[in-house]
């Protein structure tokens, strides 16, 4: 049997549970992204126990699957994301009484490293970094990464971007985040500049309802692997041009910087979880293991009260 046989048998077999999953997905509201990232891992799923019914699925056969992953290189974080799409993948048939009993219910999540240290640039690093900036449309590419730095979006809030979400004269921007939440980032001047010089070149969007604020050269909206790639290509040049740096950077680092710049510059925490958009401020604090001032100025406090060592 052939890999591509294999994959329409798989389909085929559990076609009634994925359809059932997808109309629930949709139902729920569930955004796009979420929808093509949940059947993906279930598609994944599947194709590991095929060709078990799914009623006859065991906890067994949703630890062996991790396992598997794990044994892959998948790291604990995504194999905990994969078992959360196995857990709502079974909740929803239950939900729509294809099945009883949920197999991935009682599989425990994997132990994950949490307040890591994030990896950052700091203010001089980044100015480095978009001295490196460049491409076809480096104009273009330049307020994408500002806006990525110095305002704190996301990759996939690059994307989906549109033009009626940038308020010029009010200097903000509306930014559609994770769980389809909004939140309003305000524009420093810089950034206002870069996108200024950006929009009299910006290729016109051909079609759709919604006009994308950056779109690609063929005037459609911009996709996330392209936002990837701009940042992947700068950080490159960056650290060829700073081999000292050993920094495993990427596109969400710059995020990382935006938010470590906002509290090493003393904004409080509430307010950086505002501008990030996290929907806990225990995502936020991870930033503030990197310089807490208020730290540092409550030991001062204590200053000259040691006993002095002989």
């Amino acid at each position: 049997m052939t890999l591509q046989s294999k994959k329409y048998d798989i389909m085929e077999q559990y076609e009634t549970e994925l359809e059932a999953f997808s109309i629930i997905m949709k139902d729920k509201d569930y955004s796009v992204l979420t929808q093509r990232e949940y059947m993906l891992d279930i598609r994944r799923f599947l194709g590991s126990v095929y060709p078990k019914p799914v009623e006859d699925i065991t906890k067994l056969d949703v630890m062996r699957y991790l396992t598997s992953i794990r044994k892959s290189g998948t790291g604990g974080s995504a194999r905990n994301r994969q078992l959360s799409s196995i857990r709502t993948f079974f909740k929803f048939l239950n939900l729509m009484e294809i099945i009883k009993g949920n197999p991935a219910l009682e599989v425990e999540k994997t132990k994950v490293e949490k307040n890591r240290i994030p990896t950052y640039l700091d203010e001089l690093e980044l100015v480095h970094f978009f001295q490196e900036v460049d491409g076809r449309y480096v104009i273009r590419n330049v307020a994408i990464c500002m806006l990525m730095a110095y305002a704190g979006l996301r990759v996939i809030e690059i994307h989906r971007l549109n033009l009626k979400d940038y308020h010029r004269d009010e200097e903000y921007l509306r930014v559609k985040g994770k769980g389809d939440k909004w939140r309003v980032v305000p524009l420093l001047p810089e950034i206002i500049d870069s996108l200024d010089r950006y929009m009299p070149i910006r290729i016109p969007h051909r079609s759709g309802k919604d006009i994308p604020l950056f779109t690609s050269q063929f005037g459609r909206r911009i996709a996330r692997r392209t936002v990837q790639h701009v940042t992947e290509q700068a950080f490159a040049a960056f650290q060829e041009s700073k081999p000292e740096n050993e920094k495993k950077l990427s596109s969400h680092k710059l995020r990382h910087s935006f938010a470590t710049l906002h509290i090493r510059s003393g904004t409080d925490i509430r307010s950086v979880q505002e501008l990030l958009g996290h929907s806990s401020i225990e995502n936020t604090q991870i930033y503030t293991h990197v310089d807490n001032k208020q730290l540092r100025a409550a030991q001062g406090n204590i200053k000259g009260k040691l006993p002095a060592l002989k």
